[in-house]
């Protein structure tokens, strides 16, 4: 005779069996926290998935949300970034020009005092140096079309610059006092002793000054009148003072320039 369940059936009714009395269970449970008025674990379960499953929702929806917002504002975004580089760099430009500006204010003023006690100078810019170092010469943008001459002195508002070596229409070379072919008559102003100003290509020398002069580390040395320059024009400060050779009859002094050649800017040409 053959059995009507079979194995296989017998396991699915323990699983209906155990599953209803799992519910039952669960109803009992259910029911005894709801006569007391408390939410039984089960449903306190449920409902916390339920809330973590709806912000997850929400997040994700959110994010998809922002991404098309992204995508389609991407021109828009495209268009402000390139307006803004724009901007930005009209804004460096401008502050690079005011900067130059303000860097230019001293020379200017210095300019403006030089020009205003020697009325009749004519202004000028250096606009190129040797760029061999040959000689100490440097270009300014005036020449014969703005009356300059050769020997015409050159100075700023610090103190004497050179003179005048050559001229075109609309430039002119100047050999600077520390070049060792510059030659003028000098005076150190306490004491009045004379002397001779040659350059040393770094600084100017004051030779041939009387054995009797009491010179000074400080002492200011200025010009002396000459073919081209009037007396008085600051030439520099002695640094040093030489050691005099036994039977010599004169001395001589290492000036500093009073004028800051490496940042020779404006100058004021002197007719003479």
């Amino acid at each position: 005779m053959v059995p009507i369940f079979t194995y296989r059936d017998e396991r699915k009714l323990f699983a209906l069996i155990a599953t209803v009395i799992v519910a039952s269970l669960l109803a009992l449970i259910q029911l005894e926290y709801a006569r007391d008025g408390k939410a039984s674990p089960f449903s306190l379960t449920v409902t916390t998935l339920s809330a973590y499953l709806e912000i997850g929702i929400s997040s994700v929806t959110e994010g998809i949300q922002h991404a098309v917002e992204a995508t389609l504002s991407l021109p828009t975004l495209y268009r402000d970034n390139a307006r803004l580089r724009a901007e930005n760099a009209r804004l460096r430009a401008e502050n690079d020009a005011l900067s130059e500006q303000v860097a230019l204010i001293p020379s200017e003023e210095a300019q403006r005092r030089v020009e205003a006690r020697f009325l009749n100078g004519i202004p000028a810019t250096v606009i190129g140096y040797d760029p061999e170092n040959a000689m100490r010469v440097v270009t300014i943008d005036r020449g014969a079309n703005a009356h300059v001459s050769r020997d015409d002195g050159v100075i700023t508002d610090d103190g004497v610059v050179g003179r005048v070596i050559e001229v075109d229409p609309l430039t002119s070379k100047v050999l600077l006092i520390t070049d060792v072919t510059s030659k003028l008559p000098a005076v150190v102003q306490r004491g009045r002793w004379w002397g001779i100003a040659n350059g040393t290509m770094t600084r100017v020398k004051l030779e041939y000054v009387s054995q009797d002069a009491h010179l000074k580390v400080g002492d200011r040395v200025v010009t002396g009148e000459g073919r081209s320059f009037h007396a008085g024009i600051p030439i520099g400060t002695i640094i040093r003072i030489e050691p005099m050779q036994a039977g010599a009859l004169a001395q001589s002094a290492l000036v500093e320039p009073a004028v800051a050649f490496g940042r020779l800017d404006h100058v004021l040409v002197l007719p003479k």
